[in-house]
């Protein structure tokens, strides 16, 4: 069953771009990463799923549920962390953690102590107290606290320490082992790579790419580095090229066979080739528009 999916979902602002057309789907069970740069249209995706903002065209449902006329329905069950972490000013951390549970009607008590001892949270602090990375934290409760079917985490590790950010997807890798369908937003590619089963990049409000993280990191791409020159002869086919000192690297895509015979008469002394690793497949992705 596919617990998000949406079909040509398009939301503009204007003459600016939103999203276009995006065809997304997201199975239940998944740990899910949406990948790409500030701006590529993740935070609009997400706020139109959950019905803060509205499209201009095209479909979506979660839980098989019209994301419009059943959103009651759904946000009940879903558990949101916005990439910017704001609450009301004077309240204490204590105070909007409960305030949160009340408006699910539910008791979430047990859940939150142990979240908030996890995260090394101080319950007393009010808002205005805390830094980022503690706001944060606060955000992580209040979407996590009732044990929601579904996570949409929005961009959910900046301002948070190395350690936060382990301690968080060990608390998250527990909710999916517990059933839960994970939903990462993210620009970081390493958090994507190390904890999530698929992904989705997606570029200028549309999907380009769409499978197993597994299956997205497979390319014909390498990375070659050529040892005693400083420059990429015109014979090679190279993309992203960089000197440093008497070396030159660069992504290749093309016959290798044809590689070492254009080299084989170079002043070059070694010649390293190597796999690509996510965030160099995404920048591939970027420049051959979702090509391998």
């Amino acid at each position: 069953m596919n617990i998000i999916e949406t079909k040509k979902l398009t939301k503009s602002y204007g003459k600016s771009r939103g999203i276009t057309e995006l065809d997304l789907s997201v199975s239940e069970g998944d740990f899910f990463g949406f990948i790409g740069p500030n701006g590529a249209g993740k935070s609009t995706t997400i706020r139109t799923l959950l019905g803060l903002i509205f499209a201009n065209s095209g479909e979506a449902k979660i839980f098989g549920k019209d994301i419009v006329r059943e959103k009651t329905k759904i946000l009940s069950d879903i558990g949101y962390m916005p990439s910017e972490a704001t609450f009301y000013s004077g309240m204490r951390v204590k105070e909007i953690i409960v305030l949160s549970a009340k408006m699910r009607k539910k008791d979430c008590s047990a859940m939150a102590d142990r979240l908030c001892e996890r995260l090394s949270l101080d319950k007393e602090k009010r808002v205005e107290e805390l830094s980022l990375g503690n706001r944060k934290k606060v955000s992580i409760v209040c979407a996590l606290q009732h044990n929601p079917r579904l996570c949409i985490l929005d961009e959910p590790t900046s301002g948070l320490d190395p350690l936060m950010q382990k301690e968080f997807f060990d608390i998250l890798k527990e909710q999916h082992k517990n059933g839960a369908t994970i939903f990462l937003s993210s620009h970081v590619l390493s958090e994507i790579q190390k904890n999530c089963s698929r992904a989705a990049i997606i570029k200028e409000g549309r999907i380009i790419a769409l499978d197993s993280v597994e299956n997205l990191s497979k390319t014909n791409a390498k990375r070659i580095v050529l040892h005693g020159i400083n420059s990429v002869p015109e014979t090679i086919s190279a993309k992203s090229a960089e000197i440093n000192g008497d070396s030159v690297s660069f992504l290749f895509n093309g016959d290798i066979k044809e590689l070492i015979s254009a080299v084989n008469s170079l002043p070059i002394y070694d010649m390293t080739i190597t796999e690509l690793d996510l965030e160099e497949i995404f920048l591939h992705y970027y420049e051959k528009g979702g090509e391998k």
